[in-house]
């Protein structure tokens, strides 16, 4: 017996039409052509895959998964609105002015005085009103540029968003029930990427995700991703909150997800910071996932950010809101137009608005455009490393706002590669009353960098080259395996055989386990 199955299909440069005019030819529904890609999404019948993949003009074809936001349950009081302090800001004086932002999500509410100037895009419906009916995309997108809550406090308003001044472009995705489908988030990437000059998105957020079931080189949401951060916009990814088996309480490694395993989005994980400025107390969620990525074995997250019990606007009329009061929040007196969640979703949305401050900064001082990949080795180069956290649990540490945006005010790409960017040579931040010293290493895809003194970037597909370093150019994205510690992955590390999503996952504990 044989059914529809939805897939994703990647064929060869130029057959795109050809092989969608196929599949209807077999009477199958072809839902969404790709520009960003070589792919479309159809319906095929499950007896005639074989078939469909011995096409001269296939290169793969995928299931079109489903998505989920990045969220999980939270615990704990409200914050008080440490978070702009902790990050170091806004010392900085940067607001993300003029930044565009396109949130992948599931929409934004734009009645409750959070956002101004919000653009919209519905990828679930015909509908052109700005909405949220599950409440994540307008939490997202308050962390990112939401206004807070007045009066202002001397460090900006309450529950204010770290570049409150970017401008937020939602594209609609997740249905009221917080999933969507792969083919829709691509049709989103594609959108954005056509439309980023008249739109002016610099920064796309992508605080979703689904199991890693195939390489990246044959993902096609990971390649819509690659295709994005090639055409010039920076992509932040959630890890994902696959970090620990929901029965034992274990913490697991290579519970990344798709698209964080692109090796060009910052890919982020979630930090706890109890609520307090300074890092001493800080600590990686245990939900927060952990690299290496299945199949490629890349080095995953990129970095860390706060993300566990935030709070930020509400979509009012929403499922989170209007089933979860328990994580409604008032100021002032007020209403209660605020929601505290926690998640790698979170974390994302930290690390974009960080992103669009490093990119203000840069406009600022008048240099040549960062690309998206120097905007994500700025982030690791200054990241704070956490004491007593392995590589693939933490990344390059976790995201510096302060040290960031003084690296994009100093740093020129236009310079020559033998100019020292930084001239005031600082490679340490203090936050509240303590001195941080920067990571000042990098990674991409496999490999990883240490103490870079000069940086020249240059963009040749997935690949950066990056300055002289101790007389040798440093090239990322080659094979050449080179982890930061394996040592720090714990003893008990092994490989399983299967989780409940039908992938291995390698985890410290005996046993398999996936998702809820």
């Amino acid at each position: 017996m044989t059914h529809e199955t939805r897939v994703i299909i990647r064929v060869r440069p130029g057959s795109v039409r050809a092989v969608a005019d196929r599949i209807r030819g077999r009477s199958h529904p072809v839902f969404t052509e790709y520009g960003l890609i070589d792919a479309l999404a159809a319906s095929a019948d499950s007896g005639e895959l074989a078939q469909l993949e011995a096409d001269d003009d296939v290169e793969s074809v995928s299931v079109d998964a489903v998505v989920i936001s990045s969220t999980t349950k939270t615990t704990g009081s409200a914050p008080d609105g440490a978070l702009l302090s902790t990050l170091g800001l806004p010392a900085s004086g940067m607001s993300g002015r003029g930044v565009g932002v396109a949130v992948i999500d599931s929409g934004i509410d734009v009645t409750g005085g959070s956002f101004t100037g919000a653009r919209f895009f519905d990828f679930t419906s015909a509908s052109s009103n700005p909405h949220d009916d599950y409440g994540h995309g307008t939490h997202v997108s308050g962390l990112i540029a939401g206004k807070g809550a007045a009066p202002a406090k001397a460090d900006g308003n309450l529950y204010q968003g770290i570049a409150p001044e970017a401008r937020i472009v939602s594209l609609k995705v997740l249905d009221a029930q917080g999933s969507g489908m792969t083919s829709t988030v691509i049709a989103a990437l594609d959108f954005a990427v056509a439309n980023r000059e008249a739109l002016r998105i610099d920064i796309i957020n992508l605080s979703l995700g689904h199991p890693i079931y195939e390489s990246a080189a044959t993902d096609p949401l990971v390649q819509a991703v690659e295709a994005a951060v090639r055409a010039g916009l920076v992509v932040v990814a959630a890890a994902g909150n696959m970090g620990r088996d929901a029965e034992t309480g274990l913490v697991g490694y290579a519970g990344i997800l798709s698209p964080g395993n692109a090796p060009s989005a910052i890919t982020v994980g979630a930090v706890d910071t109890s609520n307090t400025t300074t890092r001493l107390d800080d600590s990686v969620t245990s939900y927060s996932s952990r690299g290496p990525t299945w199949y490629d074995g890349l080095a995953k997250p990129d970095l860390v950010a706060p993300g566990h019990g935030l709070v930020a606007a509400a979509a009012t009329g929403s499922l989170l809101y209007t089933q979860r009061p328990d994580l409604r929040v008032s100021a002032g007196g007020g209403p209660a137009k605020f929601l505290r969640l926690s998640g790698t979703s979170m974390a994302t949305a930290v690390a974009t608005g960080v992103a669009a401050l490093v990119i203000d900064a840069n406009r600022r001082a008048v240099h040549s455009p960062l690309t998206p990949n120097l905007v994500k080795g700025i982030l690791e180069f200054t990241a704070l490393p956490m004491n007593g956290i392995d590589a693939l649990t933490q990344g390059r540490g976790s995201i510096n706002a302060a040290g960031a945006v003084n690296l994009g005010l100093a740093l020129d790409p236009a310079a020559p590669a033998s100019t020292w960017w930084n001239s005031a040579g600082v490679q340490a931040t203090t936050i509240g009353d303590d001195l941080w010293t920067w990571s000042q290493t990098v990674v991409w895809g496999n490999t990883v960098v240490w103490g870079m003194d000069d940086w020249s970037a240059t963009v040749a597909g997935s690949t950066v080259v990056w300055g002289m370093v101790g007389g040798q150019t440093v090239v990322w994205g080659m094979n050449d395996l080179v982890w930061d510690d394996p040592s720090a992955w714990d003893d008990a590390i092994v490989w399983g055989n299967a989780t409940r999503w039908g992938d291995p996952i390698l985890w410290n504990g005996a046993g398999t386990w996936g998702i809820d």
